[in-house]
């Protein structure tokens, strides 16, 4: 039985009576608030949708944690994250986007409208939906590495890598990713050590043979990483190196930032009953297009882009998904 049996038409309204607030019509609801989430909104206000955003646990996404942003258009001396998300969220509001704080806990989108309820308690039907949960970087789960987030401790070289020309980088992870991130800041950093704790790595054997020959990229097999040490910012990490069946040896180097590169999980857990992801998580969208297997709800930003991953990328994915929502609502009149 659907979660949201109860709120047709009425139906058994005194067992829900207490339990849930009146449900709430929109034409357009977005869920998250990241650039995808906010351009969505930017979008779908100018066109008369009246939508509304749902922020969730971390409003305006991933970059709310990132210190400079340098590469996203409109900035020419760079801007913070959180000063650039407050920029997006109050042009969304300019053209009457209505945003609200909570968290999304359940949907039924076998149906429209759909069902949506914020907080287990606030109802939501909606002739549209706009995913926008993102992706959530993976770290090593060290009381260190949370630490200096922002101020060493990254999970993108693209966004960062620029602050660390000519210094020392450590970046961990042994797949493709990993491989592709050392690649990249070896061609902005001084040193780039690649901390892999298998004695080979999972990466493709083109990646391989351009890690290994990028001589600034110095492979450390079989060490994992224990913490990472500084002050107010990364100055170094210890490592720990497998030197036989029991024996270990601790190693410290000397890094100004520290990269996690082992891979992302989309925010899509919630959905998965409906909607259509790939064997990671990934929300698929019909190519060209941010519509996904459900008509009437569509999907933006990172939570189906497991490539480029950027902020402008996602801002213009949203940009996509508010106009593929109002040529589907038009089409519905």
């Amino acid at each position: 039985m659907s979660f949201f049996k109860t709120l047709d038409v009425n139906e058994d309204n005194d067992k829900k009576a207490g339990e849930l607030e009146t449900a709430e019509n929109v034409k357009c609801l977005i869920i998250g608030s990241g650039p995808a989430g906010y351009t969505a909104a930017i979008y779908a206000a100018r066109a008369n949708l009246n939508p509304v955003i749902i922020q969730g646990m971390e409003a305006g996404g991933q970059l709310t944690t990132t210190t400079e942003v340098e590469n996203f258009p409109g900035y020419p001396e760079g801007v913070t994250g959180p000063v650039m998300m407050e920029d997006l969220k109050a042009q969304a509001e300019r053209f009457g986007t209505d945003v609200r704080w909570g968290e999304v806990t359940s949907v039924d989108f076998s149906k429209r409208p759909f069902n949506v309820i914020v907080d287990n308690k606030k109802p939501f039907l909606a002739e549209s939906v706009i995913i926008a949960t993102g992706a959530t970087a993976k770290y090593l789960g060290l009381e260190s590495e949370t630490k200096f987030k922002g101020a060493g401790v990254s999970a993108c070289a693209t966004c960062d890598g620029f602050f660390y020309k000519g210094l020392n980088v450590a970046v961990v992870g042994g797949g493709d990713t990993a491989a592709e991130e050392a690649s990249y800041l070896a061609s902005l950093a001084k040193q780039v050590y690649l901390i892999v704790r298998k004695p080979y790595m999972r990466a493709s054997k083109a990646m391989i043979k351009r890690v290994e020959n990028t001589p600034n990229i110095e492979v450390l097999y079989e060490h994992n990483t224990k913490e990472v040490t500084g002050t107010n910012v990364v100055t170094g990490a210890t490592l720990v190196k497998r030197m036989g069946e029991a024996d270990e040896q601790e190693v410290k180097i000397k890094i100004d930032g520290f990269f996690a590169a082992i891979g992302h999980k989309p925010n899509s857990d919630l959905f998965k009953e409906y909607i259509d992801t790939d064997e990671i998580g990934y929300i698929k969208t019909i190519p060209g297009t941010s519509k996904t297997n459900v008509a009437g709800v569509f999907a933006a930003g990172d939570i189906q882009d497991s490539i480029y991953r950027q902020a402008v990328t996602a801002a213009g994915s949203g940009c996509m998904a508010a106009l593929d929502a109002e040529k589907f609502l038009a089409e519905q009149e």
